[in-house]
């Protein structure tokens, strides 16, 4: 580990020292080599006789570093600093972020696309349903999207999950070190995680688990991502103080709605009725909304361009599927005189170079009127 992460761990430490203290001297200086290798006096000319007295007491946070640095090796666990290029960008922007985070993964924190789902631990069969589907359509627009959630019970472990599921990577933050799982059942997800997506925290490991923990925890589920989806949520809970959060950062929040009377549809309502969150339906809501460009309309694009150039057959078979909206295969197969078995390996290669559509019951439509 080099200096300038150790110093920034040990800057964390720091007794009597709140989260936005540490982080404003922290860019003050600059540098926490600078914090920890001079008198603050001398990096901050203005700092006040308390602020300095406790920055004198270096050597106990500084020892706490050093023995966290050597744990987290044995553990594969990175420190990532601001100072890191790795280091979540978007939380960055947030004016309570934290100065180092702690991950164990592959995921890139910086993905050009990233969503927090949240949602109720009692989830109902309909968020359950709501996480299968609409994770589902997210594979289909853009499987590189980055999935966010607290690894909780519920809708969180319901989203990581589903992610897995489709192939998606998904991260998991945390309320406490990386060193241990809570709850506990829910290892196996989050070992799987570790080479799909990853975990992340920022506490050090050893750190007592503690209510209020899993309140603060909510601001990195927010600061991570582009966008807060709240899936379900009862009049009161830990995902609408994700989303005010998320709300305060400027970032969008967006929620599924549900019936009136849904003891955990309530506080999706009403943050929709309230203006905080917009209403969302499907994958293609969320693209609309954030102004996304799904990936796969991207591929099939490009198929549609590359591939132009016709056979004598394809091109019978296009001309015929331009007299009409749709047509089934055996009015296709009489119209152009090829046999039935040709069409329909003909309309096979077509459809996969992006040229016609199969509609079910062996309906074809034409995608490219110009050719």
């Amino acid at each position: 580990m080099d200096k300038e992460t150790l110093y920034t761990i040990a800057l964390t430490q720091m007794k009597g020292l709140s989260k936005q203290q540490v982080r404003h001297i922290y860019q003050q200086a600059g540098s926490a080599t600078a914090l920890f290798e001079n008198p603050l006096q001398d990096i901050i000319p203005d700092a006040n006789p308390k602020l300095i007295s406790l920055m004198q007491a270096k050597q106990e946070p500084l020892r706490r570093a050093e023995q966290e640095a050597e744990l987290i090796g044995r553990k594969s666990i990175e420190c990532i600093t601001m100072k890191d290029e790795r280091y979540p960008l978007r939380l960055k922007e947030c004016d309570d972020a934290p100065i180092a985070v702690y991950f164990c993964g592959k995921a890139d924190l910086n993905r050009p696309h990233i969503i927090s789902m949240v949602g109720t631990r009692q989830c109902t069969p309909y968020g359950r349903d709501i996480c299968h589907q609409f994770i589902g359509e997210l594979k289909e627009l853009d499987p590189d999207i980055l999935i966010v959630s607290g690894l909780a019970y519920g809708i969180d472990i319901c989203s990581h999950r589903e992610a897995l599921a489709n192939g998606m990577d998904t991260v998991g933050v945390l309320a406490h070190g990386l060193e241990k799982i809570y709850p506990s059942l829910h290892r196996n997800t989050a070992a799987e995680m570790t080479t799909h997506g990853g975990l992340l925290t920022e506490y050090m490991t050893g750190t007592t688990m503690d209510r209020s923990l899993f309140v603060q925890r909510n601001r990195i589920v927010a600061g991570l991502s582009d966008v807060t989806i709240v899936v379900e949520s009862a009049e009161k809970g830990g995902s609408l103080i994700t989303a005010n959060i998320a709300h305060s950062y400027q970032r969008e929040v967006l929620a599924f709605p549900g019936r009136i009377f849904d003891k955990y549809s309530c506080g999706c309502n009403r943050i929709i009725q309230n203006e905080m969150a917009r209403p969302l339906r499907s994958a293609d809501d969320l693209f609309a909304i954030m102004n996304w460009k799904p990936k796969a309309k991207e591929k099939k694009a490009m198929q549609q361009e590359l591939f132009v150039s016709l056979t004598t057959e394809e091109q019978a078979i296009v001309n015929t599927l331009k007299t009409a909206d749709d047509m089934p295969i055996n009015q296709i197969v009489s119209a152009t005189g090829i046999s039935y078995s040709s069409v329909s390996v003909l309309l096979f290669e077509m459809e996969n170079k992006g040229l016609v559509e199969f509609l079910g019951s062996t309906r074809y439509r034409l995608l490219r009127k110009d050719v």
